[in-house]
């Protein structure tokens, strides 16, 4: 069986072209002979809907920015990590529980993958992710603030996306009127949406690092006063990785 050009005109109206050339491929196979045309329409239907999903998740990886694309909870075997603590990190519902997420440790301790494989995670699971890099989004915020209209929608949607990941949060100062932008951003998600912050430091160091002590306390205290918190100790990732790269085949310096 063969559709015709008519005939995929008649799926795109419906909006179901791509059942139509699954079921086409289904029916082709002979390997699906003995198939009901009831079994390989739900086959077919089935495919696309996994096609569908995939495309989204696909778009929202590439919206989210994430600089390690491809990193994966599976794959994390940091000491000191729970191996169910981070399956409840890549089922969780970001967008139903508000509480922010502070992942600590060093530079070179992994955070950055981390952040990443959780975020990709959380895409998979049809969430919205924003990831930001702090002096990034400082540069953002400053350099938009000429056009007002940039400037407010830069704030709706980094109020608005559903876990929004600030990475070397604070690694270097911000002046206060990034300060007062990233204030308004996490008021507007307070209470409604999640915020990850990945960090070489912690709270008490951040309040020492932004540039007015009210809006400091301001931005800290909704930060950390309603979060769960991954320390990864001190341990080098980096160093880590390079030092079993070294006992795989084929290295060489």
């Amino acid at each position: 069986m063969t559709f015709t050009d008519i005939d995929y005109d008649k799926f795109r109206a419906l909006r179901v072209t791509r059942v139509a050339a699954r079921l086409e491929q289904l029916i082709g196979d002979e390997a699906n002979d003995e198939l009901t045309p009831e079994q390989l329409f739900l086959t077919a239907v089935d495919d696309a809907l996994e096609d569908r999903r995939a495309h989204k998740v696909d778009k929202l990886i590439r919206a989210a920015g994430l600089p390690i694309p491809e990193a994966n909870v599976a794959e994390i075997d940091y000491r000191g990590i729970n191996p169910v603590r981070m399956k409840r990190y890549a089922a969780h519902d970001w967008a139903a529980d508000p509480t922010n997420l502070l992942v600590i440790s060093p530079t070179g301790g992994g955070k950055t993958y981390l952040a990443c494989a959780i975020g990709i995670a959380a895409c998979h699971n049809g969430h919205a992710v924003t990831y930001a890099r702090m002096d990034s989004l400082a540069r953002q915020l400053v350099i938009t603030r000429a056009d007002g209209i940039a400037h407010q929608k830069l704030l709706n949607d980094l109020s608005n996306t559903d876990l929004l990941i600030i990475d070397d949060f604070l690694t270097v100062g911000i002046d206060s009127d990034a300060a007062s932008d990233l204030f308004a951003i996490l008021a507007n998600r307070e209470h409604r949406l999640p915020t990850m912050i990945a960090s070489q430091t912690g709270p008490a160091h951040w309040v020492a690092e932004l540039p007015d002590r009210v809006a400091a306390d301001s931005i800290v205290n909704r930060l950390a006063n309603n979060a769960r918190t991954i320390n990864l100790g001190q341990i080098d990732m980096r160093r880590q990785r390079q030092d079993q790269a070294r006992t795989t085949d084929g290295y060489w310096e």
